[in-house]
């Protein structure tokens, strides 16, 4: 897998993050093929990246509640 460079993302706060600034997980719509995701605690921390498919079907899965809660 070739590196990203993230030195110029933007990042957007999940809206599914609580609003009290803990466990707020970010990602990045910079890139077509995949999405990177951070804890927004650690933002120079690490960094996972998921094939954007893969992170569609989450999404939609969190959506309808298919993960519990």
């Amino acid at each position: 897998m070739r590196s990203l460079d993230l030195t110029a993302v933007t990042w957007r706060k999940s809206s599914y993050s609580n609003s009290d600034g803990g466990e707020c997980v970010e990602v990045s719509d910079d890139f077509t093929a995949v999405i990177p995701v951070r804890d927004s605690k650690t933002p120079h921390g690490p960094v996972l990246a998921f094939d954007a498919s893969g992170w569609a079907s989450f999404v939609s899965a969190v959506k309808a509640g298919a993960l519990g809660a």
